[in-house]
């Protein structure tokens, strides 16, 4: 249950609401997860998860065993740094963890108890713990009130703040039936009554499961993440033999190994850098949606979101402004644009909705024509049978409406329709835009063109979909006319129009049975079976409940832009995940050819054509590698989790760049900065 004051943001909330993002080394954050890395070293069961670093783990006490019974400054100076190698490892984890954690707490400051105005089967309410409330029970809801618990409205209609949930001030209207019943406990009730009817168990409500979803402790790894895991398994059981093979083979030759110098050859070649860092780039993946102020149920939903190749995107609110607006007057029959322009303005000026006043402001716009005096009238509102709004002044009926019935209601006046209406009207259908005609009375003026907006930028951001292999497909209950004309000025690839459940079923299906993945946004009821069989649905927050158990993803500010940002942020993650892949193996192999060359140059001469770094010693050489081996997990730590900058591009360009900046910054990097540690120890005469 969550309480907070209608004027009061929650403690650490940000403008988005979850809460506000702490920096990466913010220092409450940064001491606990030292202290949660030095819990899970010891813990064996988060060990034996990573088979890459649980080779460390037992590499570092086979070398705390060496030291103890050989004691010396070069063991135990690699016994230490190895497991430093292990606590970077979990610390890694942790921080990632830790980011999530701190946005837990704060969702749990939120947390209170509070009481409930529970039905009775008679009707006569009782007051009791919202804990104390079952899925299923009835309770009313008035100004001032919490909501209790997460339900549906039955009845009555009223305003909600839910900014301790969104992070919106701008309330909201919660009404029973349709796609706005849905609301969420700990919001509260501004105005009017409403009954609800409790849809969580105790425990189970939305900030519970956000509490949940934000706890990185939690996460499932996703399957490429465990076909990742296999591979790194894999590299080190390969690199076990080889390491072992060169004790008998140092004993041949002269150059004998100790155990710890091979213990520290085997954690310096396996990829430990990418085994250390895969679990927090995974949690990361999550905690960047959570800034984002959106939740998945799971980190396979982020993945899949990387790997979309189709995009469904509704059009109204998506891809246009969602509200028609006043583009243009045009006069038939001989009339001028300003004489439609004055009798549009009139016929308006009652008139609440969005068109209307684009109407009037744009007539004051073009033509300064302003609203003046009108003496004796009468508005008439828009009526669904008349499909009419107007106004009856100084003996005049302007009327302004559907081109059918304007025409009709002419007609009627015992006027005539000039015969060029129909071409003006046809055309402005043809272009996207909805025609309203404007009369004067007998008098057909001329028509007004109302044009759905196509959101700014939106056409670039469906060119960056299209240069990463995305097809976007535009939903709309338009006709195929006007859909065709939107879709055209947007730049979508696709358009479904007239759009129904079951067609966009039908579209889904086909869409994967190509091999695509897809992602769709929905908010009603009717989008459940879509959102369900998506690869990556995200409901909107203000949506029904049914859409929000059939996605796997929740938009707590119900923007369906976010789905493209959504799809970026799991490119990002593959993207970081690659990257780092890439970096790490090319590591082991710089690394293989800086240290095994100075192990054996002196017993074989003709390796000194390979030992192009001239370390100082055999010894020297394994303990820069050792240390240079930890420091660069720590110092990856900040990438892992703010993730490499996603650039829209194509995969092979993404290829191109992970090999020339990873790959080869990966072998170059060891190569100078084990130089350099190797330089530092000599400096201060370690060896």
């Amino acid at each position: 249950m969550t309480v907070v004051a209608p004027d009061a943001q929650p403690t650490g909330a940000g403008p988005h609401g979850v809460a506000q993002q702490r920096g990466l080394f913010d220092a409450a954050i940064l001491r606990r997860a030292a202290l949660d890395a030095l819990g899970k070293v010891v813990d064996l069961r988060v060990q034996v998860k990573n088979p890459v670093m649980f080779v460390v783990f037992i590499g570092t006490i086979v070398a705390l065993v060496e030291a103890i019974a050989h004691p010396g400054v070069f063991t135990w100076s690699i016994t230490i740094w190895l497991a430093l190698t292990v606590w970077f490892a979990n610390f890694a984890e942790a921080m990632a963890e830790g980011r999530g954690k701190a946005q837990a707490d704060t969702l749990r400051k939120m947390r209170t108890t509070t009481e409930a105005r529970r039905l009775g089967a008679d009707g006569v309410e009782e007051r009791v713990l919202a804990s104390s409330l079952a899925k299923g029970d009835v309770v009313v809801c008035e100004a001032g009130d919490v909501i209790p618990s997460d339900g549906e409205v039955v009845e009555g209609v009223a305003s909600v703040d839910e900014s301790a949930v969104t992070g919106e001030s701008a309330p909201v209207i919660r009404e029973s039936g349709g796609d706005r019943s849905a609301v969420t406990g700990g919001t509260m009730v501004l105005s009017d009554r409403i009954v609800v009817t409790i849809t969580a168990e105790p425990g189970h409500t939305f900030i519970d499961r956000m509490i949940g979803l934000v706890e990185g402790a939690n996460r499932q790894k996703t399957p490429n993440e465990i076909a990742l895991t296999i591979l790194l398994a894999v590299l080190t059981i390969v690199f076990l033999p080889v390491v072992v093979s060169l004790e008998p083979f140092g004993r041949f030759s002269g150059a004998a190994v100790s155990v710890v110098v091979l213990v520290a050859l085997l954690v310096c070649l396996i990829p430990t850098t990418i085994g250390a860092l895969l679990s927090a780039i995974g949690i990361a993946g999550m905690d960047r949606l959570v800034q984002r102020n959106v939740l998945a149920m799971s980190g396979r939903a982020v993945e899949a979101a990387g790997d979309v190749q189709t995009l469904l995107l509704d059009k109204t609110g998506t891809i246009t402004l969602g509200n028609r607006m006043a583009s243009r007057f045009i006069g038939v029959g001989g009339h001028a644009e300003q004489a439609v322009a004055e009798a549009s303005q009139l016929a308006s000026l009652a008139d609440e909705t969005p068109e209307g006043r684009s109407i009037v402001v744009l007539a004051k716009e073009r033509f300064a024509l302003r609203q003046r005096d009108l003496g004796e009238h009468t508005f008439v509102p828009f009526s669904a049978t008349t499909r009419m709004s107007g106004i009856d002044v100084d003996g005049r009926q302007v009327r302004k409406g559907a081109a059918e019935s304007v025409k009709a209601w002419v007609v009627e006046q015992g006027g005539t329709v000039p015969p060029e209406l129909d071409g003006v009207v046809s055309g402005i259908a043809r272009s996207g835009a909805t025609p309203l005609v404007v009369a004067d009375g007998p008098e057909v003026l001329g028509a007004i063109e109302l044009k759905d907006v196509v959101k700014q930028g939106i056409r670039e951001k469906f060119a960056e979909m299209r240069q990463m292999g995305i097809r976007t497909v535009m939903i709309t209950g338009d006709n195929p006319l006007t859909a065709a004309a939107i879709a055209q000025e947007a730049g979508v690839d696709d358009f479904l129009a007239e759009a129904t459940p079951e067609r966009k079923m039908e579209l889904i299906r086909a869409e994967q049975a190509g091999g695509k993945l897809v992602a769709m946004t929905g908010d009603g009821t009717n989008d459940a079976p879509a959102l369900a069989q998506a690869d990556v649905g995200v409901a909107m927050n203000s949506g029904t409940t049914a859409a929000k158990e059939a996605g796997n993803m929740v938009d707590l500010d119900s923007n369906p832009t976010k789905l493209i940002d959504v799809v970026e942020i799991g490119k990002q993650l593959l993207i970081t995940r690659g990257s780092l892949t890439t970096f790490s193996i090319a590591n082991d192999v710089a690394k293989y050819f800086a240290i095994i060359p100075a192990l054996f140059v002196a017993t074989y001469p003709q390796l000194g054509a390979l030992n192009i770094m001239r370390l100082h010693s055999p010894q020297s050489a394994v303990l820069s590698a050792v240390i240079f081996n930890a420091l660069v997990i720590v110092a990856l730590i900040p990438l892992a989790l703010r993730g490499v900058k996603f650039r829209p591009s194509s995969s092979a360009s993404i290829l191109r760049r992970n090999v020339f900046i990873y790959g080869l910054g990966g072998i170059i990097t060891p190569f100078v900065f084990i130089k350099l540690i190797d330089l530092a120890l000599v400096a201060l005469h370690a060896y």
